[in-house]
């Protein structure tokens, strides 16, 4: 298990490789000029072109991005161009908030969406089902922002029940947690309603109910446990998803976190800072589907059994071993 976390963990090397050379050469060739962008319009063009050789932006692409890389590794994410502050330090002093409502909002997803795909499923066709499919439908088609300025313009500018803007306490988390968890919980709903599905159709929960055992053991014990790897899945990626998915969000809520800074450093052109929070967000979501991982084998036995079966067969016959799937194509299968 240790073995295939340590392979996991270094399997994220080269992703995170492709998505720093991905940005830098994106912000490479976007329009515009750092330089021009800190002096203002005002500026000559000789100190223009003197900070941009201060800021080494007059060398070639290839030398930006080997002297980007090496800083990189020695864990410099570079300076910011406008506060002159380390891109580490600013991204630590904004993360926490943007981390802390995606938290809220994978719990709001996982307590709504859970039980409404399970009691569609066990209620198949019924009223209840249609109503859950129905608002599954709406909560993933409708964006997120779009919700978000409904909600403003209702419990904010008409009834004057929520504040439209800030996190200065647990009632401004509401209407933020709600407009980004539109999506999550629809899409854990749908996902939670066709595994289950697919579940308690199954031989042994026939043979469950011909034993005489009551629904609430049939479900909970036996159909919700053999259902939750691909809910585990959908959950992980929504968590990730809403790492991002707050980014728009924050800037319609003037929320103080990581995707508002993004904006923020996009306009000003602030490459670093740019760059800084494009791989930290990728860190976080390589982070969250290895946990994902790992916590299938915690939840199926037959996963946690590949492990065992592995182990002691590489001490018997070593050759067998390479015959024998990894976790990842039983994932995949």
């Amino acid at each position: 298990m240790a073995r295939y976390a340590l392979k996991r963990i270094l399997a994220m090397i080269p992703v995170l490789i492709g998505i720093s050379f991905v940005i830098f050469t994106l912000l490479y060739f976007t329009p515009g000029d750092p330089a021009r962008a800190l002096l203002g319009d005002l500026a000559t063009e000789s100190e223009v072109e003197t900070l941009r050789e201060e800021m080494g932006l007059n060398d070639s692409f290839m030398s930006r991005y080997f002297h980007y890389m090496g800083d990189l590794l020695k864990g410099d994410l570079g300076v910011s161009y406008v506060s002159k502050l380390p891109v580490s330090e600013e991204i630590m002093t904004r993360l926490p908030v943007t981390a802390r409502v995606a938290f809220y909002v994978i719990i709001f997803a996982v307590i709504i969406g859970v039980p409404a795909g399970i009691i569609s499923a066990t209620k198949q066709y019924s009223f209840v089902d249609n109503l859950v499919r129905i608002l599954s439908l709406l909560g993933i088609t409708m964006p997120s922002f779009w919700l978000a300025l409904l909600l403003v313009l209702l419990f904010s500018v008409k009834l004057g029940w929520l504040p439209a803007s800030g996190l200065y306490g647990p009632i401004y988390y509401l209407m933020p947690v709600v407009s980004i968890a539109a999506v999550p919980v629809a899409t854990i709903a749908r996902i939670t309603r066709s595994s289950m599905l697919e579940v308690i159709r199954s031989d042994y929960i026939r043979t469950a109910r011909a034993k005489g055992q009551s629904e609430n053991v049939i479900l909970f014990k036996h159909a919700l446990t053999n259902a939750l790897i691909p809910i585990l899945t959908i959950v992980g990626i929504q968590f990730a998803g809403s790492l991002g998915g707050a980014v728009v969000n924050e800037q319609v809520f003037a929320i103080p976190g990581l995707g508002k800074m993004m904006v923020d450093a996009i306009k000003a052109r602030n490459y670093p800072l740019v760059q800084g929070s494009v791989l930290m967000l990728a860190m976080l979501q390589s982070g969250v589907n290895l946990v994902v991982d790992l916590l299938y084998a915690l939840v199926d036995p037959r996963i946690r059994s590949q492990y065992i079966t592995r182990k002691k067969t590489s001490k018997e016959d070593p050759v067998s071993t390479s015959s024998l799937p990894s976790n990842t194509d039983a994932q995949e299968s």
